[in-house]
């Protein structure tokens, strides 16, 4: 047993002799073991909003004093518990735009739908592991007399094992882009957007109308998610439907089909280019996604055939499990950088760490200021979301969220024996920290264990 763990068992065991033990207990039993909880100090009075009396009235000091909430963190490397309910909403949402549900008519799985994969560019030879037919081939298999202007081999004949850490590293870091690609990084959420501009154009062109036109009679839809690879890069996995003009609800036009979307999506890729700033500085840069992009349509039900998922729950389960990662995935760090010095000990390897330093580098000059290079240099420049949709694809986070809060405060209700009578509550709660005392994380650490839930 070590020693915070022992300090924990004695401060709880303390704890359990106080009358104000189970209170207490509930206060952070129903968080579902939240790593890093908000602490609220106030009170609150629940009124009949038909009689305006108060008929209940409680503050902080019910629970021990300070009223835990959970801290909402979708990082799973940060909290597991908020980051499973997170994947979980991610989950219904997406898939509530495939087959239907949350308010969205099941009439929806009919419409053209694609799982599109979007890739960033080479910006140098990286090692990587590359399977056919279940066996393992040779990483990048060139003449043994074949090296790049350092001197180094441009070439790699080993058969990389899945856990090896040279996996994502450069063949040569000083041929890597560096700088191109933590400016591809900083302008890949611009990409993203102009993809959709351009993906409404080329569907209009492919069917014979104008822009204005398309508008009326079909809209795209979308859910989309960053994944860092190994090479310290995004790609983007995207749900991309064809609805009519009013969204989910509405019949698309016959001229919709999954053969139209995916080959507009394979020529819309490789056409969408924007120019980074700073030419001057590391030299001209036009940034573009790799020209090669995975489309397979979706289905329903079922399994789809291939190696990537296609059917509607293996879809969103996949964007659902990336929402909660970030640039910790790719061997980076989850919190942001505030000094240069701050680098030197970073835990992370050096193909990463060229990567923040670069990060750094370009944020100090003022052709890069806008771009906030420095703040996001723990993200390896990227500073976009991770999980987005448009407008009109399915129900929202917020949604869930307010449906979940709903039916805990009716339970509630039900239990103080409230629940035939109109309530409206009226409190006033400030912030008072956050985080565990000993005896109160080993608490969460057995509730984590045990597959808590938030309002257990």
């Amino acid at each position: 047993m070590t020693t915070a763990i022992a300090v924990g068992a004695a401060a709880l065991v303390i704890r359990a002799a106080e009358p104000d033990f189970a209170a207490w207990r509930r206060n952070i039993v129903r968080l579902g073991g939240c790593t890093n909880p908000i602490h609220l100090v106030g009170a609150a009075t629940v009124y009949d909003s038909t009689t305006g009396v108060a008929v209940l009235s409680y503050g902080s000091d019910v629970y021990g004093g300070r009223l835990l909430t959970a801290c909402g963190n979708r990082r799973a490397t940060v909290c597991p518990a908020c980051s499973g309910v997170y994947r979980a909403d991610t989950y219904q949402l997406v898939r509530a735009g495939l087959v239907g549900g949350k308010s969205i008519p099941e009439a929806v799985s009919g419409h053209p739908r694609v799982f599109a994969t979007l890739t960033a560019p080479s910006f140098g030879p990286v090692h990587t592991r590359r399977e056919r037919d279940g066996s393992v081939r040779a990483c990048r298999p060139r003449r043994a007399e074949e090296c790049c202007p350092h001197g180094t081999p441009t070439g790699c004949r080993e058969r990389h094992p899945a856990d090896d850490p040279r996996l994502g590293e450069p063949l040569c870091p000083r041929c890597y882009d560096y700088a191109g690609a933590v400016l591809w990084h900083a302008f890949a959420g611009r990409l993203w957007h102009r993809f959709g501009l351009e993906l409404r154009r080329e569907v209009a062109r492919r069917a014979g109308l104008s822009r204005s036109e398309f508008g009326e009679v079909a809209r795209l839809s979308y859910a989309k998610v960053a994944e860092y690879q190994r090479r310290g890069l995004v790609h983007f996995h995207a749900v991309i439907r064809l609805d009519g003009p009013d969204g989910p609800g509405s019949v698309p036009p016959g001229w919709a089909t999954v053969p139209l979307l995916a080959d507009a999506v394979r020529g819309v890729v490789g056409r969408v280019r924007l120019t980074a700033p700073g030419a001057n500085v590391v030299g001209p840069r036009v940034l573009r996604f790799g020209t090669r992009a995975d489309v397979r349509p979706v289905i329903s039900y079922g399994r789809g055939s291939g190696e990537r998922p296609a059917s509607a729950g293996a879809v969103a389960g996949y964007i659902a499990k990336y929402a909660t990662k970030g640039a910790e995935s790719a061997g980076a760090v989850d919190g942001r950088i505030h000094h240069a010095r701050d680098m030197v000990m970073l835990p992370v390897r050096a193909h990463v760490l060229r990567m923040i330093g670069t990060c750094w580098w370009l944020g100090g000059l003022p052709e890069f200021a806008p771009l906030g290079l420095r703040r996001w240099a723990h993200m390896l420049g990227y500073g976009g979301h991770f999980s987005t949709k448009s407008r009109r694809y399915s129900t929202t986070l917020t949604a869930l969220r307010q449906a979940r809060a709903d039916h805990r405060a009716e339970h509630q209700r039900a239990s103080l024996g409230l629940a035939d009578r109109p309530t409206v509550t009226v409190g006033e709660w400030r912030y008072a920290g956050r985080g565990y005392s000993p005896e109160a994380a080993l608490l969460a650490a057995s509730v984590r264990e045990g597959g808590g839930l938030h309002g257990a």
